[in-house]
């Protein structure tokens, strides 16, 4: 395996970095709140979930008890 010259490695990773395409201040303002509101709906989804089960088996156990 060669050993890498310092220098020489700084120097690509400078070009490499050159390479980077950076996201725009909106495309990160648009996806965090896409983000935001898919975790919203995920969490009144499963919210809505867990409130249908405990009802109904409150309503099951109620049957037997």
């Amino acid at each position: 395996m060669a050993k890498a010259n310092p220098l020489q490695f700084i120097q690509q990773t400078r070009a490499e970095t050159t390479k980077i395409s950076w996201p725009t201040r909106r495309e990160v303002m648009l996806t965090t709140a896409m983000v935001v509101a898919l975790a919203a709906v995920a969490a009144l989804f499963f919210t809505l979930v867990d409130l249908v089960i405990r009802v109904g088996l409150t309503e099951l156990l109620a049957l037997f008890g």
